[in-house]
């Protein structure tokens, strides 16, 4: 009678399994802890108005409590300052003279709004200390009093005052695009049934989830049809990149394709912090990639209209166009007499089913 059973994994490959499962456990864990673990402020583009004294000052004082943390431009007046804020150019302003004000934008990011009215605080306290020495060397009895008022130019919704939907809405959007790029490349055989199922996909995933972000979670405050045609754009730049990289180069480009969107960009991409908190280059980086551009033009879509959109218009489009691009390459390699993966499953279902079921044992 001969042995049947199953014969064990030789101990030295249980062993490589181990070690590279550990390591890919750190990775994953690098990749999604490291941009929170690093996150600071630098170079945060902040405007400022005022007397040339004053800026000074105020730029020296702030530059020794945070050293690097504010990159401060200078503007003319409250007005150029307020549009440097609308159209996303800067964080927030400080404006200097005979009544100071903090301007925020806690739409463009809580943090940096948390950080410069913090900065108002300690404005304030500067120019009542000011004001009491120039009252003392006047021979004055009363001091005036100075207050620094906080202004949000740009404020986040009502439906979402922390922001915390529309940073998190990133993410759904990212798996979402990836798990239907890689459904779509072991389902669907030919290259234009592909695109065509890659494209059905994202428009009808952009108006779900706009409907889903927008009109019921309230994360997306803005025209539905813009944040529509945002998330379908940013499920097309997923999608197509990772069924193009599956057509190219079969199951090995569908993991390449994953895992550059996953652990590569996505951790990158400044969905909940600015980009300016992660070191540099990362934070530029990032902007290059679908998650990075999807975010940036969603925020813009919802909260910047009159910031300039073209940079994440044209990388996402750039990305859909390549993976589209990618899928019709794959088919020559596929009529070449590469197996696609679609092709490989489809296959193995076959040989299942043409299989003649085995012959019962006699006793």
């Amino acid at each position: 009678m001969s042995d049947t059973r199953t014969p064990h994994t030789p101990l030295a490959r249980v062993l490589a399994l181990a070690v590279a499962l550990v390591a890919v456990v750190g990775v994953i864990v690098l990749a999604f802890s490291w941009p929170s673990v690093t996150a600071e402020p630098r170079d945060l583009p902040v405007a400022i108005a005022g007397p040339e004294e004053a800026v000074a000052q105020i730029e020296a004082g702030l530059g020794e409590a945070q050293p690097d943390a504010i990159a401060f431009t200078e503007v003319a007046d409250r007005d150029e300052a307020v549009e440097a804020i609308e159209a996303r150019e800067v964080y927030g302003a400080i404006i200097l003279g005979q009544q100071p004000e903090v301007l925020t934008s806690s739409a463009a990011s809580a943090a940096v709004a948390q950080l410069l009215s913090g900065a108002a605080g300690q404005l304030q306290q500067a120019a009542n200390a000011q004001a009491a020495a120039a009252a003392q060397a006047q021979g004055l009895d009363t001091v005036p009093t100075i207050e620094v008022t906080v202004t949000d130019v740009v404020p986040l919704a009502d439906t979402d005052p922390r922001g915390t939907g529309l940073a998190s809405a990133m993410f759904p959007l990212v798996l979402g695009g990836m798990l239907g790029g890689i459904a779509i490349s072991f389902a669907v055989i030919g290259a234009m049934r592909r695109i065509l199922a890659v494209t059905v996909y994202s428009a009808g995933g952009g108006l779900v989830l706009a409907g889903i972000l927008g009109g019921w979670f309230g994360s997306l405050p803005g025209d539905y049809w813009l944040n529509a045609g945002a998330i379908a754009l940013t499920l097309l730049a997923i999608s197509a990149f990772i069924t193009g990289m599956s057509a190219l180069l079969g199951r090995a480009g569908l993991g390449l394709g994953a895992l550059t969107i996953l652990l590569v960009a996505n951790p990158i991409s400044s969905a909940a912090v600015p980009k300016e908190f992660l070191p540099a280059p990362w934070g530029e980086v990032g902007q290059w990639f679908p998650p990075g551009a999807g975010a940036t033009l969603l925020r813009d879509v919802n909260y910047f209209p009159n910031a300039d959109a073209a940079f994440p218009l044209l990388v996402l489009t750039g990305w859909a166009v390549v993976g589209l691009a990618l899928s019709l390459v794959g088919h020559f390699r596929t009529a070449g007499g590469a197996e696609s993966d679609a092709e490989a499953a489809h296959e193995d279902d076959r040989v299942d089913e043409s299989e003649p079921e085995p012959e019962p044992v006699q006793p």
